[in-house]
C-alpha cells in the first residue's frame, strides 16, 4: 500500500515500561516505534506522570496519540489530563461516552469480579444512559475546554 510515495504504515500503541532511553524497549515496542508514523500511547497516570510519558516520547519527532488515558480510580482525570495534553499538543481521545454497552463504568477487575450494581466512582463513561452526567462539573469543564480549542 503506497501513500504519499511512501509506504503507509499504522500505529501500535506503546502502554507498558520504562521509555525514558531507547535501551529499555523491548522488540515489540522496538517495531511498534520503528514502524509508526504516529506514535500512540496509553497513559492511565496522573497529569504529572503522564507529561513525562509525553517528553519521552516527544523525542522521536511525530505526532503524539493518547488512545487512552482517562481513568478516574487511578487519578488520571479530564480534569487532569487534558490541560497536559493540550499544552503539549497531544491529540487524545476517550473511549467511554454513555454508561451502558461497552460497561466501561466498572475498573478493570469486573473481569473476574462481577459487580452487582454501578460502582461508587466510575471508571471511564461520561454520561447515564439518559443522558444526565454522571459528574456535572466534569461535564462543566469538558464543555469549556472544547469551546477554547476551536
Amino acid at each position: 500500500m503506497i501513500w504519499s510515495g511512501r509506504k503507509a504504515r499504522l500505529t501500535s500503541c506503546l502502554w507498558w515500561g520504562d521509555w525514558s532511553n531507547d535501551a529499555n524497549f523491548d522488540a515489540m515496542q522496538r517495531t511498534q516505534l520503528d514502524n509508526s508514523d504516529v506514535i500512540s500511547f496509553h497513559s492511565y497516570q496522573p497529569a504529572d506522570d503522564l507529561e513525562k510519558h509525553i517528553e519521552k516520547l516527544s523525542r522521536f519527532q511525530r505526532p503524539l496519540l493518547c488512545t487512552e488515558y482517562m481513568a478516574r480510580a487511578t487519578g488520571s482525570t479530564f480534569q487532569e489530563a487534558l490541560p497536559v495534553l493540550k499544552r503539549h499538543r497531544v491529540a487524545a481521545y476517550n473511549w467511554g461516552f454513555v454508561s451502558g454497552r461497552s460497561q466501561t463504568i466498572y475498573p478493570w477487575d469486573s473481569w473476574q469480579q462481577p459487580y452487582p450494581s454501578e460502582p461508587p466512582l466510575w471508571f471511564h463513561d461520561i454520561l447515564r444512559p439518559d443522558g444526565s452526567p454522571y459528574q456535572e462539573e466534569e461535564v462543566s469543564f469538558l464543555r469549556s475546554t472544547l469551546r477554547s480549542c476551536k
